[in-house]
Formats: C-alpha cells, sequence, structure tokens
C-alpha cells in the first residue's frame, strides 16, 4: 500500500458519500441531454422585494424558481415522474427535490405537493427542510418519492452549469445567478438581470421537442412573474 502524505484528507465512500456516489454513477448511465434558456429576472426581482417587505419573510429568488417550477410541471406532466429499465411513470403529484449542501455534501430533501404552497409557506418549509438536512435530523422518507429536482448555484457566482439527473427522476433543473447583462430589446442594447436556467432530462423518458416547450414555458411564466 503506497504511502500518503500527512496533508492527505481520505474521505471513505461509505454512509452518505457512498449513496451519493451510487446515486451519481446510476445518473451517469442515463442517456442525458441538456437544454439552456436565460430569463429576464426585472419583474421577479421587483416581486420578491415587495413580497419580503410585505411578509418579514427571507422570501428570494428561489423560492419564485420553486414556485413556477412547480406550477409548470403541473401544467406539463410529461416532465414530472421517474423513469426505469421497464416504464416511465409520469405523476399527478408535483414532488419537488431541492438540493441542499451539507456537511457530508449535497443531499436532495423532498418538498412534497411542492405547487400546493405560496411563496410565503414554500420559504418557510424550504428553510425548514433545508436546515434539518443539514443538521442530519431528516428521516430516510424525506428523501424519497421525488418527481423532479431543483438545484441552485446562484449564490456561489455561477452563471450556469449542467446538473446531474437525481435518479429515478426524469428531469432536473439548474439555477444560475441574477447578473447584468447586454441584451437586445426593441432594437436597442440594454442592461438587464439574467439567470440562466438549465433543463437536464433522460432521453428515454423525455423527447427533445417537449422538454423544451416546458422550458420554455418556465422561463415564460417565471418572467411574467405567472406564480
Amino acid at each position: 500500500r503506497a504511502a500518503m502524505s500527512d496533508a492527505t484528507t481520505v474521505v471513505p465512500l461509505k454512509g452518505i458519500r457512498g449513496v451519493i456516489a451510487r446515486s451519481l454513477t446510476a445518473a451517469w448511465q442515463a442517456p442525458r441531454v441538456a437544454q439552456g434558456l436565460d430569463v429576464d429576472m426585472s419583474a421577479v426581482l421587483a416581486r420578491v422585494k415587495s413580497a419580503r417587505a410585505a411578509t418579514g419573510t427571507k422570501i428570494s429568488i428561489t423560492h419564485a424558481v420553486l414556485r413556477t417550477d412547480a406550477l409548470t410541471l403541473r401544467a406539463h406532466p410529461a416532465v414530472n415522474g421517474i423513469v426505469s429499465e421497464q416504464a416511465v411513470e409520469h405523476w399527478a403529484d408535483v414532488n419537488l427535490g431541492v438540493a441542499v449542501n451539507s456537511p457530508v455534501g449535497v443531499v436532495v430533501p423532498v418538498l412534497m405537493q411542492a405547487d400546493a404552497f405560496g411563496l410565503g409557506e414554500l420559504e418557510q418549509r424550504v428553510s425548514a427542510l433545508a436546515g434539518n438536512a443539514r443538521a442530519g435530523k431528516l428521516p430516510a422518507s424525506a428523501f424519497q418519492r421525488g418527481t423532479f429536482t431543483v438545484s441552485t448555484l446562484g449564490a456561489t457566482g455561477i452563471d450556469w452549469f449542467t446538473p446531474v439527473l437525481n435518479p429515478p427522476q426524469i428531469a432536473i433543473l439548474g439555477v444560475g445567478r441574477v447578473a447584468e447583462r447586454a441584451v437586445v430589446i426593441a432594437g436597442q442594447v440594454v442592461a438587464r438581470p439574467m439567470m440562466t436556467l438549465t433543463l437536464v432530462f433522460d432521453h428515454r423518458a423525455l423527447d427533445g421537442h417537449p422538454a423544451g416547450i416546458f422550458l420554455s414555458a418556465l422561463a415564460q411564466r417565471l418572467a411574467a412573474c405567472d406564480f
């Protein structure tokens, strides 16, 4: 056995790290496709600011994205569900997996029937879910029965990324940061707060056209604050 430096840190692929490793390996086996769209977040930023002032809560862009995503999934059931080697299951319930960075790595607790909650209740439930996930207080059942996952890296300064599927789910959404970018509106180049959404999906369960329709509908709904 080769000697290791005193500075070497070894993280065994056991426990939660082992579960994560096996899940990512399974996800990498799937035929993955990624699509992306930029969204003008001007109206969303104003809506979030107003909601925070009115409720005294920490409603954020993340909650606006989760709410919009849940409503869009309800209208596009082909994206909401799970896939196995034998079948594709489209679920009526919209159970959103929320990627959370914890001391042991990224875990994905599930917000059941997420389309039933407004921004205020979403903020409370996601905060509790994330806090308990980081503290290791959630039962195994809290990570099951998800039908779609949202992963947000905006706080890290990332513009866009392609998240790894969360098997057996059909698709996952990657959310980048909001940043001022030059865009063309009515023939004029102007600065707008833009955000990139990236949809990664399992091509065994979903084709590019319906996936693109879903992502376009999500982006349009978000830009219009239709949530």
